[in-house]
């Protein structure tokens, strides 16, 4: 996966100049306290014992840690080098997996996990519920509400958001398990090539329709994998990829939104973002690259420019990839145990994960003060690949349907053609 941000280009002579930029993407994917094992019902159990999962252990860790040494160290790195690599948040994710193994040793150390759960606010207990999340263990599939997909998973407008409150692996709606899900692709699929196919002929006709997929979350959320599976249900000669990387010299001499725009869908396509102009507020306030100043005002670009986009008619879907903190490690450590995966892993990949709340709250921010009526984001729980997959294709039917688009009529003589090219 790629793993290399965006950043700011600076800009013309009296414009505020920003830091260099980062040489890898964010991962700002918040952990859900209630997600850690799972089950919803085994986490209220483990609460009412005083026993917290392996994510509050870590983030407690990796929060004190990230914000001291290991962040001030991550801070220097990355001015110089783009890439952060604090010696001291490795070493505290060490510490974090050992006690994991030991957890289940005795109640005296649960105890000690609980007392730094309590410090760094990861109390997720009820939190699924209040955010209208089943846990886990509880969730089941059900009927779509009126609003379809989109009305449960939309982010909140408006007000503090806390992402704990969301469980990665919930099943608000749909499919209950992967056999149903698998089925329901097939159908899909077909709904979405042939809207697909009219979105693309009704742009020969003058209509400037497009659709814009963004893709965020923390690392191995499955950004690749959603392109993948999305590409996999249209005509790619009528999709425009995007993976946004470390940004060119030419790109760093221009304003941080200037290369998005070179990347948009031409009327008729559907463009698809891995990682966007949103690197821009996520790993540069992480990593404190610019001051908190400019980043005010970038939010309020990027709402400017969104609804620029939607006024064109550019369709913006922006999915947030929900992954937990455990499923991250999972997924991580199956790329060290397999050699053809290991060019995607890199050792700040565990640097990175001390730095968990912190991105986590970036993304909050994020969703927050960029979630609007022209370009909502959307909560997707991505701990299970097969339902985040069926998530978002079921996002992209409901907008392209509500599109609408349709064959043009045509502009020639039907019948005076069919007796021209019958005399042949």
């Amino acid at each position: 996966m790629a793993r290399k941000p965006s950043g700011k280009r600076t800009g013309s002579k009296g414009k505020e100049k920003e830091k260099e930029q980062p040489k890898r993407p964010a991962k700002g994917q918040p952990k859900d306290g209630a997600e850690a094992k799972g089950k919803g019902q085994a986490e209220d159990r483990a609460e009412a014992k005083g026993k917290p999962k392996g994510q509050a252990k870590a983030e407690g860790k990796g929060q004190a840690e990230g914000k001291g040494k290991g962040q001030a160290k991550a801070k220097d790195r990355t001015e110089t080098e783009g890439r952060a690599t604090p010696k001291g948040q490795a070493k505290a994710e060490d510490r974090a997996e050992a006690e994991d193994r030991a957890e289940a040793k005795g109640r005296a150390e649960a105890k000690g996990r609980a007392k730094d759960r309590a410090k760094t606010g990861d109390r997720a207990e009820a939190g699924t519920k209040a955010a209208g999340q089943p846990p886990a263990a509880a969730a089941a599939a059900g009927p779509l509400p009126e609003g379809g997909l989109r009305q449960l998973l939309r982010a909140p407008a408006g007000g503090r958001l806390d992402l704990r409150r969301f469980d990665p692996r919930a099943i608000p709606s749909g499919p209950p398990d992967k056999a149903a899900a698998l089925a329901a692709a097939g159908p899909a699929g077909e709904r979405l090539a042939s809207l697909q196919d009219r979105l693309y002929a009704a742009s020969t006709a003058g209509d400037r329709r497009r659709l814009l997929l963004v893709l965020q979350g923390m690392d191995t959320s499955g950004k690749g994998g959603t392109v993948k599976h999305v590409i996999g249900a249209f005509n790619p000669s009528g999709c425009r990829v995007r993976a946004f990387k470390a940004p060119t010299t030419e790109e760093q001499e221009h304003p941080f939104l200037w290369r998005v725009t070179q990347a948009l869908p031409r009327p008729g396509e559907i463009g698809i973002f891995d990682r966007s102009h949103y690197e821009d507020v996520l790993i540069a306030r992480v990593r404190e690259l610019v001051p908190r100043s400019v980043l005010g005002r970038r939010y309020a670009q990027i709402n400017r420019f969104e609804q620029a986009l939607a006024d064109d008619g550019v369709t913006v879907v922006k999915v947030f990839l929900h992954i937990s903190y455990e499923e991250q490690r999972k997924r991580l450590l199956e790329r060290l145990d397999n050699p053809d995966k290991h060019w995607k892993f890199s050792p700040a990949d565990i640097d990175d994960r001390a730095l968990w709340p912190d991105y986590r709250h970036a993304y909050e921010l994020a969703l927050e003060r960029c979630s609007t009526e022209a370009a909502p984001w959307y909560v997707v729980p991505a701990d299970r690949k097969w339902y985040r997959n069926w998530a978002i294709a079921q996002l992209l039917l409901e907008h392209l349907e509500d599109l609408a688009p349709r064959y043009p009529e045509a502009d020639f003589d039907v019948e005076e053609c069919r007796i021209r090219l019958l005399s042949t």
